[in-house]
């Protein structure tokens, strides 16, 4: 398969009792998680640093960067990032100036040094004492700390807010644009049925305030529509480069530009995520709505529950970094030629941008008149078999003359390929 993008390094003292914990879920979330077991496999891998590697007192095992490579040749990530445990333990460990312990925090501190642009330290405190007046904490100082904020802790475990924020940081590391800060689009209807009153407004209430307790971005036309701004270009323009948070409650499918929003979104290949928060129900729906991941929100003594959207938003996180993945995974894909992929889908092809991309790949120059299928590539899981079936009967009504060959990963590595 392809070169690994990201590696992440877990690093604790094994004295420190929670670290374990921690390490655990942070693999669990990207090695176990259906989010990321989508992308081809060596996309994203989580490797624990720990026991000591030559007996119980010594450091762990070294963590491998470009500058400072693995055993037998063993090609690095083209992204590291290392996520060390501060507790008291590490701390008691690192004081010693001539402890292995200080020599190991020394080294990840040389590779960021040297590579600043492709590895990223993301410090995660099990002690809020560890860092104060130690030598670990003058050497850990500068980065910020990762799940940090405990403002709303009653509505979320510390896990989903430690997965989040390093998902987030992830996300900014490996982005070519290299952002300062990942943007939500809440895209909502201001109209709402008669039975649903007031619930909307709470529930856009509750979301912005949700994403103001994060480190996120937001993105609101009520409020961020300056004067005098050319809204409709804004819209289109932020729905096309922004991560998009639908709230889809009773009409939110038969407005115009909520169909809008979700179409430049999808088109342009970035992370949607539905806010399900149906209240009495929907005439029809839209087609255009389907085909994205969707989080239930629902009510708990007559209030929305927080929980939810939390669920929502930790989702919208991981889907924008699993995009970005899978476009440097395309990139790699230039040393594989013989996969010959005509389309690196960042999502299961659609109607709706299976016609845009066949309008795309059509005006390309470079499309030739062979005979063979055109294969799709997308992330896991796969299209059901009425699913492809359909699509592959509406691609014959199409100008593009050529039957295509839709697939995820794992369906092309059963293949050989």
């Amino acid at each position: 398969m392809l070169p690994p993008i990201l590696e992440i390094f877990v690093v604790w003292h094994p004295d420190d009792e929670r670290g374990a914990a921690i390490s655990r879920a942070v693999f669990d979330h990207f090695m176990q998680g259906p989010t990321f077991s989508g992308v081809i496999g060596g996309g994203v891998h989580v490797s624990l640093r720990s026991c000591g590697w030559e007996g119980p007192c010594s450091a762990p095992r070294d963590i491998y960067s470009a500058n400072h490579p693995g055993p037998n040749g063993i090609r690095p990530a083209n992204f590291v990032a290392i996520v060390p445990l501060i507790g008291t333990e590490m701390a008691a460990s690192v004081e010693d100036t001539g402890s292995e312990w200080y020599s190991f925090v020394s080294k990840i501190l040389e590779i960021k040094k040297a590579l600043p642009k492709t590895i990223g330290i993301f410090p995660y405190a099990l002690d809020r004492g560890a860092s104060d007046g130690t030598v670990l904490g003058r050497m850990l100082g500068s980065f910020q700390l990762i799940a940090a904020s405990a403002s709303h802790t009653q509505h979320e475990d510390g896990h989903g807010m430690l997965c989040r924020d390093l998902t987030q940081g992830l996300t900014q590391l490996i982005s070519p644009t290299e952002m300062d800060r990942l943007t939500v689009f809440i895209s909502h209807t201001k109209r709402h049925s008669h039975d649903e009153g007031e619930d909307v407004d709470a529930l856009v209430a509750i979301v912005r305030a949700v994403i103001r307790d994060t480190r996120l971005e937001e993105f609101f036309d009520a409020s961020d529509l300056q004067p005098g701004a050319d809204w409709d270009k804004e819209l289109r323009r932020k729905s096309a480069t922004s991560a998009l948070l639908a709230i889809r409650t009773d009409l939110y499918a038969s407005r115009e530009w909520c169909q809008r929003e979700i179409t430049i979104a999808k088109t342009n290949g970035m992370p949607v995520v539905m806010i399900d928060a149906i209240g009495v129900g929907e005439q029809r729906g839209s087609f255009l709505m389907d085909h994205v991941p969707r989080v239930a929100v629902r009510k708990s003594d007559s209030k929305w529950k927080h929980m939810d959207v939390y669920r929502a938003l930790n989702l919208l996180v991981d889907e924008c970094l699993k995009r970005e993945l899978w476009k440097h995974q395309k990139e790699l894909a230039s040393e594989r030629p013989e996969l010959n992929v005509a389309w690196w889908a960042p999502h299961a092809p659609e109607p709706l941008t299976l016609s845009y991309w066949i309008d795309e790949y059509l005006a390309e120059p470079s499309t030739n008149g062979s005979d063979l299928d055109i294969r799709i590539l997308h992330p896991d899981p796969p299209l059901g078999p009425e699913e492809k079936e359909f699509l592959l009967k509406y691609v014959g009504t199409t100008r593009l003359g050529r039957m295509i060959d839709i697939m995820t990963p794992r369906q092309l590595a059963t293949r050989g390929g």
